[in-house]
C-alpha cells in the first residue's frame, strides 16, 4: 500500500494491514498483518504499531523448511531522502536506528513491514532447540535415525591436540 505523506491529516490516520509480501530475503507463509498508527510532523512521518506475520525458514542444523511466528512492535521515524543530501554514503547515528526514508512524498508499507519481519529472522534459525542436525559424513538426518558412522579417527590437524590431552592425563 503506498500512503501520500502530503496526504495524512494532521490527527494521523489509523490503519489495519494484510499485505503479501514477495520477497528474495524473507519468505512469508501467509500474509502479513500490521496495526499502525501513522503521524505527520513537518516533513516527518511517525509510525508505531505491531507487525505479526508467520515466515518460512530453512533450520541451520537438518535443513528441514519451517515456520515461524513473528510478532514485533515497531516504531520508526521516516524523513523525505532529499534530507540525506546528496553523499553517496550516510552513515546512521545510534539514535537513528529506528529511522528510515521516504522518496518522492511516497511511504510503502510492503517496504516496511518487509524490513519489519526481517529484522526479527534469528541468525541461526532452528526448527526446535533440541533439533540434532544432520550427520557430517553420511548426511543422515539425527532427529529421525542414529547414523552407525565412526568419528574415532581424529583430523590430522588435531592429533598435537590429542597428545597434549594425554600428558595432562
Amino acid at each position: 500500500m503506498k500512503i501520500i505523506v502530503s496526504e495524512i491529516p494532521e490527527e494521523g490516520i489509523e490503519l489495519e494491514l494484510s499485505e503479501d509480501i514477495r520477497s528474495e530475503s524473507v519468505k512469508p507463509a501467509a500474509p502479513v498483518q500490521a496495526s499502525l498508527k501513522i503521524e505527520k510532523a513537518a516533513s516527518e512521518v511517525f509510525i508505531r504499531g505491531v507487525v505479526s506475520g508467520t515466515i518460512e525458514l530453512q533450520c541451520s542444523r537438518c535443513l528441514k523448511t519451517f515456520t515461524m511466528d513473528i510478532k514485533s512492535r515497531i516504531e520508526v521515524v521516516y524523513h523525505p531522502a532529499e534530507s540525506i543530501g546528496r553523499d553517496e554514503h550516510y552513515e546512521l547515528k545510534s539514535d537513528e536506528l529506528d529511522m528510515g526514508f521516504y522518496k518522492n512524498d511516497t511511504l510503502e508499507t510492503g517496504a516496511l513491514l518487509e524490513e519489519q519481519l526481517l529484522l526479527h529472522v534469528p541468525m541461526k534459525p532452528l526448527c526446535s532447540p533440541e533439533c540434532k542436525g544432520i550427520c557430517p559424513q553420511c548426511g543422515a538426518d539425527l532427529n529421525i535415525s542414529q547414523c552407525n558412522c565412526d568419528f574415532s579417527e581424529v583430523d590430522p590437524r588435531l592429533r598435537v591436540l590429542e597428545q597434549l590431552l594425554k600428558r595432562k592425563e
